[in-house]
């Protein structure tokens, strides 16, 4: 037999308070007027855009900023303003290099396009490809940064040592502007020491450079430290009231002891900077994170975006609700294993008055969103079941 689905209070009704003033608060760790939603359909709404497959309804809606005031939900967003054919992430910054020489082509292949880097150094010359699948709306690794390289390390050392970032407040400034009252542009523009190694060697040769000479990769290390805490510097200066390292925090890459040894300091220290400057600093987080938790709360860090549960993850909501301190915030609470699988909007119901039942001691530090990304698959009638239960639940 089925249990009840929880009814909300008969006089539940949306609060007044606006999107931007119900993030706010939690970034005050302040109860909202109601529950934040801020999804993230960025993959999701390119893919049906390019192929063509936007509902009648959204025909007006030219972004992904179109398609969340469309559904009258909120904006805590580190890629609203990012184009994803030409990174992961990023926008608001340029990197400016000293003493290497930086080449970037642009070329199709089919509808898939093919971006190729190249860094010419005084030790050789570097190459990384990249190519966004137009069949799939995604940016995939071809060729890494030191996967040719005779020397990586050295060929480490030229690259970190001449990369500096600056940061662009017009354009922050713009895209806030765009945003309004909807909510928040996040400065998703920053990676750890060992998350840059990742994007430049990856993550499995990153630990066969760790193993050969762990020292030397630290030291290294500490020039993408020092350039990054800059730009953290830089953000925090000019206002910018939330950013992120987009490190992508699975414990199967950042282990405790890579986090202790080539992460934590950074964490910390980006941490303190934002807290001068009345910021926020976050991490975004895929896979398995229990074991990680109390370390990064400890950090100072803000909160993670898109913790993931099981199967995805390692542990619920509100465990992690449970294992971090009451200044720590998490984003998240839907996943592909929801939005490909559910199949009425009765199942959607029940999943969100659970959540929302199990997460209400939380509301002051939780707020509802993909624990990554919203899946291709995803039927549109899903996204409108999600949110309608959120709107049903939310106070």
């Amino acid at each position: 037999m089925t249990e009840p689905i929880p009814q909300p209070d008969p006089g539940n009704r949306l609060a007044a308070a606006s999107h931007h003033e119900c993030v706010h608060a939690v970034l005050q760790r302040k109860c909202p007027a109601r529950i934040v939603y801020a999804p993230n359909y960025w993959q999701w709404f390119a893919h049906h855009q390019n192929h063509g497959l936007l509902p009648p309804e959204l025909a007006d809606c030219r972004t992904q900023l179109d398609l969340i005031r469309h559904l009258g939900l909120d904006v805590f967003s580190r890629n609203i303003y990012s184009d994803q054919q030409h990174g992961w992430f990023g926008g608001l910054t340029e990197e400016v290099w000293d003493g290497v020489e930086a080449c970037e082509e642009v070329r199709m292949e089919g509808n898939d396009r093919v971006i190729t880097r190249t860094w010419h150094t005084r030790r050789g010359t570097l190459t990384e490809r990249q190519r966004y699948i137009f069949a799939d709306s995604t940016l995939v690794q071809e060729v890494f940064a030191l996967d040719d390289a005779p020397d990586p390390l050295d060929a480490l050392e030229e690259l970190l040592g001449a990369r500096r970032w600056r940061f662009l407040p017009e354009r922050y400034a713009r895209e806030q502007a765009h945003v309004g009252d909807d909510g928040f542009v996040v400065a998703g523009e920053l990676s750890s020491p060992l998350k840059a190694l990742h994007l430049l060697a990856g993550a499995v040769n990153t630990t066969y450079l760790i193993a050969d000479d762990e020292d030397r990769v630290r030291e290294l290390l500490a020039l993408h430290q020092a350039a990054q805490l800059d730009l953290v510097r830089q953000m925090a200066a000019v206002g910018v009231p939330a950013m992120m390292a987009m490190d992508n925090l699975d414990a199967a890459f950042h282990t405790p002891s890579y986090l202790e040894k080539f992460s934590a300091s950074f964490y910390e220290q980006a941490s303190r900077i934002a807290h001068q400057h009345g910021s926020t600093f976050f991490i975004h987080a895929c896979g398995s994170q229990r074991i990680n938790l109390k370390r990064i709360d400890s950090l100072g860090v803000d909160g993670l975006e898109g913790v993931a549960f099981p199967p995805l993850g390692d542990v619920q909501l509100d465990e992690a609700m449970q294992l971090t301190s009451d200044r720590f915030l998490i984003t998240g609470g839907i996943s592909a294993m929801e939005t490909e699988k559910f199949q009425s909007a009765d199942e959607v119901r029940r999943y969100i008055a659970d959540l929302f039942g199990r997460l209400r001691p939380y509301t002051h530090r939780f707020m509802l969103a993909a624990s990554c990304n919203t899946s291709i698959r995803t039927p549109w009638k899903v996204i409108q079941w999600f949110r309608d239960a959120w709107k049903e639940f939310a106070q």
